[in-house]
Parts: structure tokens; C-alpha cells; sequence
């Protein structure tokens, strides 16, 4: 039986979710793989200079700047990181090197950004005939030394800014394989039809008011109370049902507010698929699954870009002004006018028109690239095969 690993880590969610996505279209295609998910956080525990420094773990670390909404440093935080991982990069590699001497595998996928150098130069040197396959879970690239090394192999990118990239730095169309978005939860694929409306009335919302979706990950932000707050003031006839994750104080706060206008709060879930196909668009931070998963509901997207927002999300809000996809703001203090110019003039149907277009399934197209390159004379995917339709 051949073997895939999957190397992940809990620094935000989507690495993990990536990871569990494809084992799971795996798994349910019947392939005949032997597959391992490899949380690179623990097998790199004993050596993390974060943890040897000031003893959190370094993705501790980056979760602890998302809960507290410390993300206008992140740029300072990764110039450390880089720093930090350039000085351990060869206790990195000789870790890494005596995992794979134990635990080999045919086929090697990270579906993380920062290491992919030291991860390379493991396999290269422990297991030659290997083949390293790079999933950048971002839209684009955030160089120097985040998703995209000259050490990568192969590298599968779901857009086209993120293949650019990968062509700037000398990589060759045959090594790198184009996908139509982000690798989604293939549940978002088995969607049963629903009654909005009675579902709507289910969470105690009018069935009728365009609903808005405010979400910022797993863990919530206090900008999420700022939102509710401003549009239950607004003269925009909108509801809302708001995701606070695992902030249980920021869920009761939001409880607390002054509810003028029909809401459902809601803690942590793992249902926001349904929560997204009962909403007419979505509000967050421009996270690269979260606008994902709203374009595949076909939502249109609302997010800020200012020196809060992370320096890898960036051109997510680039990539939504380019395409029409949504609105984005210098600020949320700007929500009530942006909620009343998307739901004015056919505004909102105009973005859901542009976003019907765009058909992911970039998590079934990673899947078959994997088989591919898990054949033992297999030929690299070129050209000729282009995935994409998600960047038109």
C-alpha cells in the first residue's frame, strides 16, 4: 500500500481543516493510500525556540495574537519567526530527517507556509525518490520564505497570482498544478436543498429580511460586537446570525446588545455550511477559507483592509475588489453604509451574479493531482490540464 503524509499545524484553523478535507475525499473515494496526518507543532515540540524561549508554543503563539486581536503586529511576528527558524533550520532538518527514516512515505504534502524549506531539504536527503507536493491554503503568497521556496517540488495553487508567484521564482509549469479555489470541507458538497425561510423562522429570524453572516474564525473578535452593534442602529432593514466560536464572554456580550433588529448568536459549530446557505452575505475578516466557503454559497463578501488586517490576507481583499465579489472597507465602522449601498439598486444580486461563476472544487482536483504523483512513473500534470475556474 502506498503513502501519503499530510503535514499540518494548529496555527489558525484552516491547515488542520485542509488536511482532514483531503483524508476525507480520500477515505471516501476507496484509495488504496495508507495515509498519516503529521501535526509538525508536535513532532517539533523538544526543539521549538518559541517554546524554549518563553514556553508557548509557537502555534500557541500565532492563536493567542488571533484571539486578542493583535494582528497589527503580525508582520514584526513573522520577521521574528523567520529569524527563529533560520537559526534552528538545521536541528529542524535533522528532526525531520529521523521521522522519515521511521514513518517513509511515496508522496509528502504540506498544507502549511514557513517550514516547507526544511521540510524539502528532510526529504530530499531521507527519502530521494519521494515526491514533495506544496497546498498553498492562501490565495497568494506572502514572500519571502512563506508557502513558496525554490527547494519546492510540486506545488498546487488556487489561483493565479499564487501561480505566478511560483513561476517568478523558477518553477516550471509542469511542477505546478492550477486548482478552481481553496480546498473546501467536502461536506459543503452533499448540501441537501432547505427551506430558507423555514429554517429562518427555526432560529427565530423573519424569513424574509436579507440576512447577513458574521463570522471572524474560531475564536471570534471583539469586532464582531462593534458590527452588531452599529447595524441593529441602522436604518437598513438586515438581520443577522452571528458565529462567535469559542468565545463563550464575547456570545453572552453579544446576547447582552440591544436587539432592535432580529439576530441568532451562536457559539462554536461546526454547521456553518447551514448557517451559510440561510444567509444572503457574509461579514469577516478576509481569511482564505472563510471567503472561500462564502463565494461557494454564493455570498458576497464584506471585509476590511487596514494595518489590522494579516499581511498574508491582504490580497484576498484584492482579489475580491478585482473580481467583484464584494465590498471592502477601510474600516468596520463603515458597515452601516456599506450594508445599505449592497442592498440598494440590485447591488447584492449583481455580486451573486458575478460570484455564480466561479465553481470550486479545488479539494476533488487535489485529490486527483495526489494520485497522480502517487503513480510510480508518473508523468508531472501540465499545461494542457489546467484545472482552473475559480480566477477568471
Amino acid at each position: 500500500m502506498r503513502r501519503l503524509t499530510i503535514v499540518f499545524f494548529d496555527a489558525g484553523g484552516g491547515h488542520r481543516n485542509a488536511a482532514n478535507a483531503i483524508k476525507t475525499v480520500i477515505e471516501q473515494q476507496g484509495r488504496p493510500w495508507h495515509v498519516e496526518l503529521l501535526n509538525l507543532q508536535e513532532l517539533l515540540d523538544s526543539i521549538d525556540p518559541l517554546q524554549r524561549l518563553t514556553k508557548i508554543r509557537l502555534q500557541d503563539g500565532y492563536n493567542l495574537l488571533l484571539r486578542k486581536g493583535w494582528t497589527r503586529f503580525t508582520p514584526q511576528m513573522l520577521k521574528v519567526l523567520h529569524l527563529l527558524i533560520r537559526l534552528w533550520h538545521p536541528t529542524t532538518v535533522r528532526a525531520l530527517r529521523r521521522h522519515w527514516s521511521q514513518h517513509p512515505a511515496e508522496v509528502i504534502l504540506s498544507v502549511i507556509p514557513n517550514l516547507n524549506r526544511a521540510l524539502a531539504e528532510s526529504i530530499y536527503a531521507e527519502l530521494p525518490e519521494a515526491r514533495f507536493v506544496t497546498l498553498i491554503t492562501d490565495f497568494a503568497d506572502y514572500p519571502p520564505h512563506f508557502w513558496i521556496e525554490r527547494e519546492s517540488q510540486y506545488l498546487i495553487c488556487g489561483t493565479e497570482r499564487a501561480v505566478a508567484q511560483a513561476t517568478a521564482l523558477g518553477h516550471t509549469r509542469e511542477r505546478i498544478f492550477r486548482t478552481s479555489g481553496m480546498v473546501l470541507n467536502p461536506r459543503f458538497y452533499v448540501q441537501e436543498k432547505i427551506d430558507v425561510a423555514a429554517e429562518r423562522r427555526r432560529l427565530g429570524l423573519h424569513p424574509d429580511w436579507p440576512t447577513a453572516l458574521i463570522l471572524f474564525g474560531g475564536h471570534g473578535s471583539s469586532a464582531m460586537l462593534n458590527i452588531v452593534r452599529r447595524l441593529q442602529r441602522s436604518t437598513a432593514r438586515v438581520q443577522m446570525i452571528v458565529i462567535c466560536g469559542h468565545n463563550n464572554k464575547l456570545a453572552d456580550s453579544m446576547r447582552k446588545v440591544a436587539q432592535a433588529k432580529p439576530i441568532f448568536v451562536e457559539g462554536f459549530t461546526k454547521r456553518v455550511d447551514y448557517y451559510m446557505a440561510v444567509s444572503d452575505f457574509f461579514i469577516g475578516k478576509p481569511g482564505p477559507g472563510s471567503v472561500a466557503e462564502a463565494l461557494y454559497f454564493n455570498l458576497p463578501v464584506i471585509v476590511e483592509r487596514n494595518n489590522r488586517t494579516m499581511p498574508q490576507e491582504r490580497y484576498n481583499t484584492e482579489w475580491l475588489d478585482h473580481h467583484q465579489a464584494g465590498i471592502v472597507l477601510k474600516s468596520f465602522d463603515e458597515i452601516d453604509s456599506a450594508v445599505q449601498k449592497l442592498l440598494a439598486d440590485g447591488t447584492l444580486q449583481r455580486l451573486r451574479e458575478n460570484i455564480s461563476g466561479f465553481k470550486n472544487q479545488a479539494v476533488f482536483e487535489a485529490v486527483e493531482i495526489l494520485a497522480r504523483l502517487m503513480e510510480p512513473n508518473a508523468e508531472p500534470l501540465s499545461e494542457r490540464e489546467d484545472l482552473s475556474v475559480f480566477s477568471r
